[in-house]
């Protein structure tokens, strides 16, 4: 883990897959408070997402699962926030200020409700069955750009050396997967946006983000 000292007692298990942006958000919480895990790999592109065993932990399939002793989270968003109320010294991810806070939940929603959802492999795969797939990238593309043209403006008077100051916050967490994925899947020009470009080159030199990017994943796969 990116961090010295590393909770290891009741070792958490992480079900995730290497390029899902949901799980890589998670990962990056789970290093910045230090937290220790198991990995599972759960393969999209195989359907291992709709294995029986799989929808036991969670009924809509989706990646992440975070099982904690005897409790099982999905969401990546939910379990953030559990982290967050159960190790709360550990790395704070909400500022005490209210307007960043604020804002904090704003980008990351516009992240996890306004362009993830419409990116992600079911509805791009169902895009390219019931449209055609030459419509699949410039459907995320359209998504993504709507996005990041909200999160620029969001952040214009907020930022410092990362989204809302000079801390790293729960907006960073949301940001850096949804920029990686943009920028290296999606065909998005960085000089489109300048912030998020700037913010983008600065999660790249930080350990706990660099630990949980999908290259450095077990499952990884080129």
């Amino acid at each position: 883990m990116a961090a010295e000292s590393v909770i290891e007692e009741n070792k958490l298990t992480l079900y995730s897959y290497w390029r899902s942006s949901c799980s890589f958000r998670l990962r990056i919480a789970l290093n910045l408070k230090s937290l220790s895990y198991h990995y599972k790999s759960v393969n999209l592109l195989k359907g291992e997402q709709s294995h029986p065993e799989f929808l036991k932990l969670n009924p809509v399939g989706f990646v992440p699962v975070l099982v904690d002793g005897p409790v099982v989270l999905t969401d990546s968003f939910a379990i953030i926030m559990y982290l967050e109320d159960k190790y709360p010294d550990r790395h704070p991810l909400l500022p005490n200020d209210i307007l960043k806070r604020a804002v904090n939940f704003q980008a990351a929603n516009i992240v996890s409700s306004l362009i993830q959802p419409l990116q992600n492999l079911s509805v791009l795969n169902y895009i390219g069955e019931k449209v055609s797939p030459d419509e699949k990238l410039p459907w995320a593309q359209t998504a993504i750009r709507k996005g990041f043209t909200a999160l620029e403006k969001l952040l214009e008077d907020h930022t410092g050396r990362y989204a809302t100051g000079d801390e790293v916050f729960l907006a960073d967490v949301f940001l850096a997967p949804q920029l990686y994925s943009a920028f290296t899947r999606f065909n998005i020009h960085k000089d489109e946006f300048p912030i998020l470009s700037r913010l983008y080159a600065t999660y790249n030199n930080i350990p706990a983000f660099q630990e949980a990017s999908p290259e450095n994943q077990p499952d990884a796969v080129y």
